[in-house]
């Protein structure tokens, strides 16, 4: 749905209607409405900004008035020439704009996830920044805009080659400081593209489609406690060895 010149709004209370009664009522339900934010110099436009953050925040006070925990994601595009400095702008101003908008709809943040974009310049900007100028960035853009109440951030790769955004996940968990929130993943194809490489769509490849697979996972999870190392990429597991996890969980 437009929402001025170059941008769009999602509009998610609509698909969540026509899914009511539908949702299973065991375990514990959640639902994700993304809205993706254009960056050029002159956009989002406040129109875009805000009309985004009120859907997103409308369609999780309907979530919640459903018994399902909403999944709130508010993309800033990485496809462009901007710079990391425009990119903390724009995600200070839409994460800003987002939680008024939820506190106006009344969402209780303890029983919401956030899934943020990194801070990163655009693809196409001549200045690429550092692992530690980008974890840095993000942290005190958190840390600046998302309230202590929310449980949980579950960062999208946002078209991140695969390593790297492992790498970005790892060195913002090691950074000091307060981290009120559990910092994670949720990534699409920054976990899926190493395992379709792999597997080709070919049987003889099904073997290392499950290998590509389960080292991303393994890399992202111990990223998500700050225990990730290059030295994991070269690590091969069979089906007999030992669960990895008790060598980075999170105590």
């Amino acid at each position: 749905m437009s929402s001025g010149y170059g941008t769009s709004r999602t509009s998610g209370d609509v698909r969540l209607e026509s899914a009511n009664g539908v949702v299973p009522h065991h375990g514990c339900p959640f639902r994700e409405v993304a809205a993706v934010i254009r960056v050029t110099d002159f956009l989002p436009s406040s129109a875009c900004v805000s009309a985004n953050a009120h859907a997103l925040a409308r369609y999780a006070a309907l979530c919640q008035e459903r018994e399902l925990v909403p999944i709130v994601e508010p993309e800033v595009l990485m496809d462009g020439s901007h710079t990391i400095e425009r990119c903390d702008d724009v995600t200070g101003s839409v994460l800003h704009a987002v939680f008024n908008a939820l506190f106006d709809q009344g969402v209780a943040l303890e029983g919401m996830l956030l899934k943020p974009n990194m801070f990163i310049a655009g693809k196409a900007c001549s200045r690429q920044p550092s692992v530690e100028e980008v974890a840095t960035g993000t942290l005190r853009c958190l840390r600046r805009h998302v309230p202590a109440a929310v449980p949980g951030i579950i960062f999208l790769s946002g078209g991140q080659n695969a390593r790297l955004a492992t790498v970005h996940l790892n060195a913002i968990n090691r950074l000091p400081g307060l981290k009120p929130w559990k910092i994670t993943f949720s990534y699409g194809r920054a976990l899926q593209d190493p395992a379709l490489e792999a597997w080709h769509g070919r049987d003889e490849n099904l073997a290392a489609g499950q290998m590509a697979l389960y080292r991303r996972a393994n890399c992202n999870g111990a990223a998500s406690v700050g225990k990730y190392t290059d030295e994991m990429e070269l690590e091969t597991v069979s089906a007999d060895d030992p669960p990895h996890r008790r060598d980075w969980r999170d105590d």
